[in-house]
């Protein structure tokens, strides 16, 4: 059993390495593949990615709901989100389309303009109070009015139809018992088109519910003759209507260089609600109520102060992530990252109690997996050291004695060489080395003795000039002469003491045959002259 010069331990382990790389690629090859798969199935149950667009009702062109909307559009652009904007004649007109129009998502309405039957539709939810809009009452007349009453036998431009103006300004009147049975005409015109009609004196009044930072208070203060009503029972508005709140604009601070308004002036005001469909995507409503702050804080408001937007004014159930964003801020992860990562990230947290579930176990049984096929592979090993103490225990020839002893050899030299065995496994390449030894120490013991008990029966079948001729004439011999070398080399490296061969008798053996060969030589000499 010759070694072939090429390394069988080198050979051994990059089998090894080889089937570790296949070993793992199996574990986790498999583990990612079943991960995977639950992923997979994961997904159908947890809620779909945002939307890229999403749709809201804003009024007419030329309100504040339309301005404020716009700018909440600029800034989900940063984010990616597209908000597409669509105008309506006003708030009942915007609960109309959010109730029965599938592609609006979300709405700007106003406070207090809702029914009994939108209130209780189960599928709008409030997602903020977003700025105090005020009631304007602007009207011509020589003298100021003290309240609506007198606006009796007065032709009134109230908003138009389907708008929330048109609804407020309605009930205020009613309440304070102007309306056609009083003599009073009402138009239901608003924005743009009730200014020009107060210009040209078409109509004696009109009324504005809007922001005071919005075109058309500017628009309207440009308007000469033109005077605005104070709300002095604006204490009694707020008590019966819950909705509504009193503010105070202070003499000149819509215009200080106008000095508008030029007296202290009471005013009452509903807030603009951002209300959504129940089917609007969870994610998107942080991001749409930061969009909401960002654009309301800028604004130079004459009443929020920091109030607003909030969740004190809002009519419909609250939308539980609007809830979270008021209570907490927003989500960790939408402050540090894009919209659309964060979104991945946090539908995907739902997913890693399965993953964990199913990639705890793999990692658990991955060392001991691999330190076994590590030690199967070293103990491959023993396999042909065991084959060789089975031949001592029977007898085997000396020729597979001196194959077994070349084996050991080519064995040793590579593991002399060998530097790449990863230090967790040093204790068995030690192991092995030292079974090496104990194997080599049995095989000198077995080529000791056959060598004596051979060398015996020559001497006892020729006389010494045919031994002396044979030893010099026979490449066997010399090879014989190499081992016996080797061996006692061997034998004083690793046996000097307690060996299983006795060192004593080794060399005895070898001081023997080298005196027998002086003597031959002796002899021949004498003979041959």
């Amino acid at each position: 059993m010759r070694i072939h010069p090429e390394s069988l331990f080198h050979e051994h382990f990059r089998e090894t390495r080889q089937q570790l790389r296949s070993l793992w690629l199996k574990i986790w090859g498999g583990g990612f593949i079943v991960v995977l798969i639950g992923f997979s199935l994961a997904w159908f149950f947890i809620q779909p990615a945002p939307p890229r667009t999403i749709h809201m009702a804003v009024g007419s062109a030329d309100g504040a709901y339309f301005q404020f909307a716009s700018a909440y559009a600029d800034e989900l652009a940063k984010q990616g989100i597209t908000l597409q904007l669509h105008t309506t004649n006003g708030s009942i007109e915007d609960y109309e389309s959010l109730r029965n129009a599938p592609d609006i998502d979300l709405a700007i309405v106003q406070g207090g303009t809702a029914t009994a039957a939108e209130l209780a539709d189960h599928r709008i939810e409030a997602l903020a109070s977003l700025y105090f809009e005020p009631v304007w009452v602007f009207y011509r007349s020589e003298q100021s009015c003290a309240d609506l009453r007198s606006l009796n036998n007065k032709t009134i431009a109230i908003g138009r139809l389907g708008s929330g103006t048109a609804a407020l300004s309605e009930m205020l009147l009613t309440q304070n018992g102007v309306g056609p049975s009083s003599g009073a005409t009402f138009v239901n015109v608003g924005g743009q088109q009730a200014i020009s009609q107060l210009e040209e004196g078409a109509i004696d009044a009109a009324f504005f519910v809007t922001a005071p930072s919005a075109d058309l208070i500017r628009s309207l203060i440009e308007v000469p003759n033109l005077r605005l009503l104070s709300f002095d029972r604006h204490a009694a508005y707020a008590r019966l209507h819950p909705y509504l709140s009193t503010v105070t604009l202070e003499r000149g601070v819509v215009d200080l260089e106008k000095n508008y308004p030029d007296s202290k002036v009471h005013l009452i005001a509903p807030t603009a609600n951002l209300i959504a469909n129940s089917d609007l995507h969870d994610a998107l409503v942080p991001l749409l109520l930061r969009a909401a702050e960002n654009v309301h804080q800028e604004e130079q408001s004459l009443f929020q102060h920091g109030d607003l937007p909030s969740t004190r004014f809002v009519e419909f159930p609250l939308n539980e992530s609007a809830r979270r964003y008021f209570e907490h801020g927003p989500p960790l992860l939408q402050k540090y990252l894009p919209f659309w990562v964060a979104s991945f990230v946090d539908r995907g947290a739902i997913l890693l109690l399965p993953a964990l579930t199913l990639l705890i176990p793999m990692f658990k049984v991955a060392p001991p997996l691999y330190r076994w096929r590590i030690r199967s592979r070293i103990y491959r090993w023993y396999k042909i050291l065991r084959g060789m103490e089975a031949d001592l225990q029977s007898g085997g020839s000396i020729d597979k004695l001196r194959s077994h002893w070349e084996t050991l050899q080519s064995i040793e030299s590579e593991l002399d060489a060998l530097q790449s065995v990863p230090l967790a496994y040093m204790q068995e390449f030690y192991s092995l080395r030292l079974h090496i030894e104990f194997v080599e120490r049995r095989v000198i013991r077995g080529l000791s003795i056959s060598n004596t008990t051979e060398e015996t029966a020559v001497a006892g079948a020729a006389n010494s000039t045919s031994a002396t001729l044979s030893q010099l004439t026979n490449p066997t011999a010399k090879f014989e002469d190499q081992i016996k070398a080797e061996i006692f080399t061997k034998t004083q490296e690793t046996l000097i003491s307690n060996s299983t061969v006795s060192f004593a008798n080794t060399k005895t053996i070898a001081i023997e045959e080298d005196s027998d060969a002086p003597d031959s030589g002796t002899s021949d000499g004498s003979g041959k002259h």
